[in-house]
């Protein structure tokens, strides 16, 4: 019963879904168990580029089964979408490789015009994707939600939406000065979902039991990253579900004594997408040429990326959260060229020093990080299969991530491809 969470160890865009898609070459069922279209993963397979924002990342795997859980906030027009799209390049055949839980909560169209309304008028910007997944978990808390089993029955899904739309319009017009949403319309595209996504709904927890009791193998794929954690992230510039490897027990509906394993997933550097402190953040041309270099700009958003060297206070904070079993570090080929690394291995707040990744917003703002520099390389390292013949700068680089997070690193992603990549050890196996 092998069995991983794969989860971000920084801001999220840490190059989970090219990890994800090469550990679901080992795996029978790959599981999401968190957010929603705010995430995209972008998987390169014999050079052909997949972006994914809903289906699991194990879809390009033939016979893998992908299930989207109950923790899930789901846009059916983007599954749907994406289901389409995978069905036409021929990689989607059988509707039984995607299942999608009937208690995961549906985005609706109130839920993104309340997310964009909201973050024109706020004084000061989150930076949220405006696809509608703060104002979805804020009803899915509040018990006004809807949920994808509710497409599926006629009657008792009009009786919700006409309950809620007169909250939801209500605050769209009398207070954000937006149009309100058609009910009716909304309720003939509801029943049109329901219809499409039918033969997917499943119940995920009883699924995944099966599965694990049949000896199979479970990834547990996460979106975002720790510090975007609603609980554990740099709040309030954070996502609205929990990001950490925890979650995948109620995200997707299974007990924490089925956990065997948790890989951190981090970049070779740091980024961050919108608003938020970020105290290693390079300013001015290093920034732009690592930006450059990285490709660092969003799969979902297109936004750019803020860049930074690679931050081991946050990093050591991560693997406490998430009690990661070991890393997997992606881009390490990016920083070919750089004459000097630096990596912050403490911060110094109101001139105290600390390797505590600080408490508070305010403090983490104020947090000025301390450096230790390394010698770069300036070899191209994306043909390197193996450690050993890494370039000895890179390896120190390496081993010193290793010593500061206290857990090994397995992987080392040395390019896009699926087949750019460094194995050191199997993140499933013991």
């Amino acid at each position: 019963m092998p069995t991983l969470v794969a989860v971000g160890a920084q801001w999220g865009d840490e190059g989970k879904g090219k990890i994800v898609d090469w550990l679901a070459t080992r795996a029978d069922l790959v599981v999401r168990f968190h957010g929603g279209n705010n995430a995209g993963h972008t998987l390169v397979v014999d050079g052909e580029q997949t972006v994914l924002h809903v289906v699991p990342s194990g879809i390009l795997q033939p016979g893998t089964i992908n299930v989207i859980g109950p923790g899930v906030v789901v846009d059916p027009e983007v599954l749907i979408s994406e289901l389409e799209a995978l069905k036409e390049r021929g990689i989607l055949r059988d509707p039984s490789r995607v299942r999608v839980s009937g208690r995961a909560h549906v985005i609706l169209p109130w839920h993104k015009q309340l997310d964009l309304a909201r973050e024109e008028t706020a004084r000061k910007a989150i930076g949220t994707t405006g696809r509608g997944i703060g104002p979805t978990y804020e009803d899915k808390v509040a018990r006004r939600g809807i949920r994808v089993a509710d497409l599926l029955d006629p009657r008792s899904l009009r009786e919700a939406l006409d309950r809620i739309a007169d909250f939801k319009n209500f605050e769209l017009t009398k207070y954000l000065n937006w149009d309100p949403v058609d009910v009716d319309a909304l309720y003939e595209a509801a029943i049109e979902w329901g219809r499409y996504l039918e033969p997917f709904v499943d119940h995920a927890g009883r699924l995944l039991d099966r599965a694990l009791r049949d000896r199979k193998s479970v990834l547990f794929e996460g979106a975002q990253g720790t510090f975007l954690d609603i609980d554990h992230g740099t709040y309030p510039y954070v996502t609205s579900s929990n990001c950490v490897s925890g979650a995948a027990c109620t995200g997707a509906g299974i007990g924490p004594t089925k956990i065997e394993r948790v890989l951190g997933i981090t970049k070779a550097y740091t980024t961050r997408v919108g608003g938020g402190p970020f105290p290693t953040e390079m300013m001015g041309e290093q920034g732009e040429r690592l930006q450059k270099a990285g490709h660092e700009f969003g799969a979902t958003t297109g936004r750019k990326r803020r860049c930074g060297w690679l931050d081991a206070v946050m990093l050591r904070e991560s693997v406490t959260v998430n009690g990661y079993t070991s890393l997997a570090v992606n881009k390490l080929d990016v920083l070919s060229g750089f004459g000097e690394l630096q990596i912050a291995t403490a911060y110094r707040v109101d001139g105290k020093l600390t390797e505590d990744f600080p408490m508070t917003l305010d403090e983490i703002v104020r947090a000025e990080p301390v450096f230790e520099t390394m010698s770069g390389f300036e070899e191209d390292i994306t043909g390197v299969r193996s450690f050993e013949t890494l370039p000895d700068a890179a390896r120190r680089y390496v081993e010193r991530v290793e010593t500061l997070a206290g857990i090994p690193v397995e992987l080392i992603s040395v390019g896009p491809g699926r087949d750019e990549t460094i194995v050191r050890a199997d993140p499933f196996k013991r």
